[in-house]
């Protein structure tokens, strides 16, 4: 197993990441999904290619895949049960079995997302993380996250230090000056039609380098 270097990696990397995977899966979720990403792509322009930071089993992707089936897909993914299901599924142009806190973008994509990622990294490494959304992005950066005006930490299932609330939004763009804000949104669980956890989506879209 690989030595990874924060409690958060192994956590997800092990046998909870794949409880996780089997937890969230199925048709309702991914209908789900599909509202929130034809709200998000619709503000989006020249979309050809998503790259996903954390996509477990690929719910995110398989419904971008059912709106816009001409976008190329590529993941990076640190549970291994989750690469294997998404290399299975055969519609990733790239699976990349690695830590988010460890990826090196070789290439930019026109989309790049997380959507309940953030929240579960150690707070301490979130500005690398920030910075490498933006490297690895062309056009947008998208993140749907849990929201709190200050940084929280929650118990997650009961572990401790394992889910953490802020304002990422705020936060990638005072760490990327390049970013400005596109729209943003709130999901809320008990949506009668088409539920997600309690997020809070930015999307944000590059008009430098930095």
């Amino acid at each position: 197993m690989t030595d990874y270097s924060t409690n958060q990696e192994k956590f997800w990397a092990g046998e909870f990441g794949d409880a996780y995977a089997e937890r969230n899966r199925g048709a309702a979720w991914i209908e789900s999904n599909s509202v929130l990403f034809e709200r998000i792509l619709d503000c989006t322009e020249g979309v050809g290619s998503i790259l996903e930071l954390g996509p477990s089993i690929g719910l995110n992707l398989r419904a971008i895949r059912g709106l816009r089936p001409e976008i190329e897909l590529s993941g990076v993914e640190i549970n291994e049960s989750a690469v294997r299901e998404l290399n299975n599924w055969g519609c990733m142009k790239n699976v990349i079995h690695q830590s988010i806190l460890e990826y090196q973008p070789s290439e930019k994509f026109d989309f790049v997302f997380t959507k309940g990622v953030l929240i579960h990294l150690d707070p301490e490494l979130l500005p690398k993380v920030y910075r490498m959304l933006n490297q690895a992005s062309r056009r947008y950066v998208c993140i749907a996250e849990y929201y709190n005006p200050t940084p929280v930490s929650i118990p997650y299932r009961g572990h401790e230090e394992k889910l953490f609330k802020r304002d990422f939004g705020g936060e990638i763009m005072d760490f990327c000056p390049s970013l400005e804000l596109v729209d943003y949104g709130f999901c809320y669980h008990r949506d009668p039609c088409h539920p997600q956890d309690d997020i809070t989506w930015f999307l944000l879209r590059k008009t430098g380098d930095n």
